[in-house]
C-alpha cells in the first residue's frame, strides 16, 4: 500500500511539474513575435536546465534505485528547458547578453559533465548516490529560490500583478507532492529541496490572498524596480518551476 501511495504522488508530481515546465510558452511566444528577449532574464532557464539534468541523472536506477519517476520528469524538463535556452540565445539583445547566456550555457553543461564523469568512474554504490544527490539538491534549492525576487516585489508594491495565481498554486502542489514522495521513499535528496519549494509556494499563496484585490493595479512602480518587474514577468516560468527531483518554477520549474 505504501508503494502504491508513493507511486501515485510521483505521478501527480510529474503532472504538476510538467505544467510548470510548459508555463513559459506564453513568454517565448512574445519573444519570438518581437524577435527580442526585451528585459526578460535568461538565468532562471539556465538554473532550471542544470537542475533538471542533475535530477534526471540522480533518478537513474544505477545512481538512485526506485526513483525512476524523478528521472522521467526531469529528463522531459531538461529537453524543454534546452529549447527555451536556445531560443533565448537566438533572440538575446544586446550582443553582450547573448555572449553571457552562451557562457552560462557552456558552464552548466561542463558542471553536469563533471558530475556524470566523477560519479561514473570515481564513485560507486552509496557514495555515488550521495555525491549526485547533494549536487542535485544544491541546484534544486537554487532554482526554487530564484523567484524570491517576485516575492519581494509583491510585498514592496502590494500588488500580485506579476505573480499569477495558478503558477503559484502549481509551485505549491508540485513542491508538496515531491516532498511527500521523498518522505515516503525516505530520500532526503528529494524531500529537502521540495520541502523548500512547498514552503515557497505556500508563501506565494498567502501573499496572493493578502494582496489579491490589488491585482491589475495600474500604478507604475518606481524606476528602481524595473529590473525586479522583468524578473516578475519572467516568473511565469519557474524554474522554473520546476520542478522534480522535481521540480520549476516557475517560471521557474522544479527539483523534484
Amino acid at each position: 500500500m505504501d508503494d502504491l501511495i508513493h507511486f501515485l504522488f510521483g505521478i501527480f508530481g510529474n503532472l504538476t511539474a510538467l505544467f510548470l515546465f510548459l508555463a513559459p510558452l506564453i513568454t517565448f511566444k512574445r519573444i519570438i513575435k518581437s524577435k527580442s528577449t526585451e528585459q526578460f532574464s535568461g538565468i532562471p532557464y539556465i538554473m532550471t536546465l542544470l537542475n533538471c539534468l542533475l535530477s534526471a541523472w540522480y533518478g537513474l536506477p544505477f545512481v538512485s534505485p526506485h526513483n525512476l519517476l524523478v528521472s522521467t520528469i526531469n529528463g522531459t524538463g531538461a529537453a524543454i528547458e534546452s529549447i527555451y535556452v536556445i531560443l533565448f540565445i537566438i533572440y538575446a539583445k544586446p550582443q553582450k547578453v547573448r555572449v553571457k547566456m552562451l557562457a552560462l550555457f557552456t558552464l552548466i553543461l561542463t558542471v553536469f559533465a563533471i558530475v556524470v564523469l566523477v560519479s561514473l568512474f570515481a564513485l560507486h554504490g552509496n557514495s555515488r548516490k550521495l555525491f549526485c544527490g547533494f549536487a542535485a539538491t544544491i541546484f534544486s534549492i537554487c532554482m526554487y529560490a530564484s523567484p524570491l525576487s517576485i516575492v519581494r516585489l509583491v510585498i514592496k508594491t502590494k500588488s500580485v500583478e506579476f505573480m499569477p495565481f495558478f503558477l503559484s498554486l502549481f509551485v505549491f502542489l508540485c513542491g508538496t507532492s515531491w516532498f511527500i514522495y521523498g518522505l515516503l521513499g525516505r530520500d532526503p535528496f528529494v524531500a529537502v529541496p521540495n520541502g523548500f519549494g512547498c514552503g515557497l509556494g505556500a508563501l506565494q499563496l498567502i501573499l496572493y490572498a493578502i494582496y489579491r484585490k490589488n491585482k491589475g493595479d495600474k500604478s507604475e512602480p518606481k524606476s528602481s524596480d524595473t529590473k525586479d518587474n522583468s524578473n516578475g514577468i519572467e516568473f511565469e516560468k519557474f524554474q522554473q518551476g520546476k520542478q522534480t527531483n522535481s521540480t520549476y518554477p516557475i517560471e521557474q520549474d522544479g527539483q523534484v
